[in-house]
């Protein structure tokens, strides 16, 4: 073939074009919060993970500065050479107390720590059980496992325990879930979940990314919202923490295997100490307050309440997480810049993060938005909406 290898990556870049599929970067030129230097321009956020504000907390940043001093910017090498401090052992200390498990063990970021767990845990001859919504590290973790994977229909019980009869002659079932979809905002029926898992004789992760630091009394996640205790609990502390890093909590038996076969956790460089130390104030703030988040709570609702009376389509259940289900691609690629042009940073989601036919706009919700930001908000969609007849 006499193609050039940069003529066939623009063909292949072209075709996405073609279908409204392509994506550019934005810069942000100024610290986390509801407002942001976004490529130059200031911009009101409604797209950030940085659900409680901690990302640029005083605090936090005073825990980061002061050990970066001590230890340095970097952590120089793997948990199991050079790259092991006092930090990393609190910090999984703090986070087992938090979730209330044995143990915990710490991953440069969420979407190892999902695939170390499903490529290193199920075995050849074993099934996992997948839902269909779940996130993408979920599915990338599936494919490098051994065992075989078996997709059930999203929050779908019955079809769940459908694949669950069926696959009784495997020698172990792992269900894996999201607690809170990420671009749905629903929160996964782990209640019912466990009782079917108790039932059928099998295993329960849950990746609680979404749900840490928001859900519950004390914002210990999806599982404290519903008083239940998985057997794999999987999190990442970049998102209503505000730093950085993965984690798998659970029994004491769970991690020692997850040090010695989780290849993700044993070839990855560790988190500098200081991001460890972040961590640690942050998980503090979190557990000794109830303040941000019922600030993020009456937020949610404002925007959820103004949105619906407008008459928007909307998916999400008590969530930071409220998708506007736009439906065409390009449609929701022109909706997200006339947001843009009113001031309002919130980019399209298309597929294949979602599937086709449900390209949206996914608003994120955090607990230092003000009202009169979401009003504003509120009042874009409408016009934007009503514009692009996008409105039912």
């Amino acid at each position: 073939m006499d193609q050039s290898f940069d003529c066939w990556l623009q063909n292949r870049v072209d075709l996405l074009k073609n279908k409204g599929l392509y994506r550019t970067l934005h810069t942000m030129n100024s610290s986390p919060g509801p407002e942001v230097n976004v490529n130059g321009e200031n911009k009101i956020v409604f797209s950030s993970n940085n659900y409680l504000g901690l990302a640029n907390d005083n605090r936090v940043k005073n825990a980061a500065s002061q050990v970066a001093h001590e230890f340095g910017v970097g952590s120089s090498g793997s948990r199991l050479t050079t790259g092991n401090t006092k930090w990393h052992a609190r910090l999984e200390e703090r986070i087992a107390q938090f979730k209330q498990t044995e143990a915990a063990l710490l991953f440069s970021n969420g979407y190892l720590a999902n695939i170390g767990v499903l490529s290193s845990l199920p075995e050849e001859g074993d099934v996992i059980l997948s839902d269909a919504f779940n996130h993408a590290s979920i599915i990338d973790g599936c494919r490098l496992s051994k065992a075989r994977t078996i997709v059930y229909k999203h929050v779908d019980l019955i079809d769940l325990e459908q694949k669950l009869m069926e696959t009784q002659k495997a020698d172990r079932r792992f269900i894996v879930t999201d607690g809170v979809f990420s671009m749905d905002g629903d929160i996964a029926p782990l209640d019912s979940i466990m009782q079917l898992a108790k039932k059928y004789s099998a295993y329960v992760i849950v990746d609680d990314a979404h749900g840490t630091g928001i859900l519950g009394e004390f914002g210990r996640g999806t599982c404290e919202y519903l008083q239940v205790k998985p057997d794999v609990m999987i999190g990442t502390l970049s998102k209503a923490v505000g730093t950085e890093g993965g984690f798998v909590a659970g029994s004491k038996e769970l991690i020692d295997f997850l040090i010695n076969q989780s290849r993700t956790f044993i070839f990855q460089t560790s988190l500098p100490p200081s991001v460890c130390a972040a961590s640690c104030q942050s998980l503090e703030v979190i557990v000794q307050g109830k303040q941000l988040r019922n600030a993020l709570v009456t937020n949610i609702w404002a925007v959820t309440e103004g949105l619906t009376k407008i008459g928007y389509r909307m998916k999400g259940t008590n969530t930071p997480i409220i998708p506007l289900i736009i439906g065409d691609s390009y449609k929701a690629v022109k909706f997200s810049q006339m947001l843009h042009e009113k001031g309002i940073f919130a980019p399209a989601i298309r597929p294949p993060t979602v599937p086709k036919g449900e390209s949206r706009i996914r608003i994120t919700v955090t607990a230092e938005h003000t009202i009169e930001e979401i009003n504003q908000l509120v009042d874009a969609c409408e016009l934007i909406g009503n514009e692009l007849s996008v409105i039912r």
